[in-house]
């Protein structure tokens, strides 16, 4: 592919609104795009989209940058990679740091996809030449705000509704929703708030038809993920515990889930999204892509890897300006009436606006082709 070097730019976004999950609050995301340029200038996009603090994952932004900059993109730059698919074996060695991977590996993709004058979906076998997108709403200071937020989304056409839940802020917020919107394709998202001891109220979700609720145990609970479906008619999607292929191979076997809710960054990639969404089809489990408030790039790679004939189910990928005031691509996602059609243009379909970019710089660095990983142990 002839890379000759890469850069990290760390932007500082203002949401547009507050968003609250059982983590916590947030009002501006700290975004990471990851380019990398070839020898005939042409240049690939990425996103990294950990979160500044280890609370999602053990990874964090400050460590994915820098085992960006001192370990993987000289190691990826120095490599013979004439496929994106060589990235993780080039990266195998390195433990986790799945986001800071999937960041520079996303790069690649578009950037191959580009060299082959093809739209990314294209490449990785997408059939769709549109998707269907729900949006996620944040809790808020009361019920009532948040049915508020729900019907505004209704009225904007979005095919499914998520909500934030948590202990206290669970069975009276979804009854509320239900008693103004009894069919709206609705669920619940945990965010791993919940135990086995929860079982009495999780149990009273199954009355409100959920198309599923969200990771509602810990991130390495897959054995009580178990215990719990089959307990519950709510069907369980398995969010923060697919980390990997062996994660989803591991769930399937023991049927700690009905559908799996599949994130890029959080599985190291692509190439790896392309290994869980072959199994989970082949065992009849649905999927579904969710986001990580990303900007407009990882935005474009999620739309991608919908277009896959086994993400079934609408995904997270609401319009830029559901949370940004200013995207940094253009054009700018748009759904409308629930609906992102989908680009033929080569690579993700969109290019970086880099006047906008440059007014969320926060720090640029740049790594060219030649220079050595910062690495104490060598082969």
């Amino acid at each position: 592919m002839q890379l000759q070097s890469a850069a990290i730019y760390r932007l500082s976004m203002d949401l547009i609104s507050p968003f609250t999950t059982s983590f916590g609050t947030q009002d501006k995301r700290h975004v990471t795009i990851v380019t990398v340029t070839d020898s005939t200038g042409l240049v690939g996009y990425g996103e990294c989209v950990s979160n500044e603090d280890p609370l999602y994952t053990e990874e964090f932004l400050d460590a994915s940058i820098i085992a960006m900059k001192k370990y993987f993109i000289p190691i990826v730059l120095n490599a013979d990679i004439s496929h994106p698919n060589d990235v993780s074996d080039v990266l195998k060695s390195f433990k986790r740091n799945n986001m800071g991977k999937a960041g520079l590996e996303g790069a690649i993709w578009d950037l191959y996809a580009k060299q082959l004058g093809k739209p990314l979906h294209e490449v990785l076998g997408g059939k769709k030449s549109y998707v269907e997108v729900g949006v996620s709403l944040g809790l808020e200071d009361t019920d009532e705000a948040v049915v508020a937020r729900v019907s505004e989304k209704v009225l904007e056409g979005y095919k499914r509704i998520k909500v934030k839940v948590k202990p206290g802020r669970d069975v009276a917020l979804i009854r509320k929703i239900r008693e103004v919107h009894p069919d709206v394709p609705l669920m619940a998202d945990a965010n791993s708030a919940y135990t086995l001891d929860d079982l009495d109220v999780l149990r009273q979700l199954d009355e409100f038809n959920l198309m599923m609720i969200e990771q509602p145990l810990g991130h390495d609970d897959m054995l009580d993920h178990a215990a719990l479906q089959k307990e519950i008619r709510t069907p369980v999607c398995l969010d923060e515990s697919i980390d990997s292929f062996k994660a989803a191979k591991d769930a399937i076997a023991l049927d700690a889930c009905k559908i799996i809710n599949l994130k890029i960054a959080r599985v190291g990639g692509i190439t790896e999204s392309l290994r869980i969404h072959e199994l989970a089809e082949a065992n009849g489990i649905p999927m579904w892509c969710g986001g990580m408030l990303e900007a407009g790039v990882g935005r474009m790679h999620n739309i991608a890897i919908t277009t896959l004939s086994n993400f079934t189910l609408p995904g997270d990928t609401a319009s830029s300006d559901r949370y940004w005031h200013k995207d940094i691509i253009v054009p700018p996602v748009v759904a409308r009436d629930g609906v992102v059609t989908v680009s033929d243009e080569p690579g993700i379909g969109a290019e970086i606006d880099w006047a906008t970019l440059r007014e969320y710089l926060v720090e640029e660095i740049v790594i060219e082709k030649g220079t050595a990983p910062d690495m104490i142990f060598s082969e």
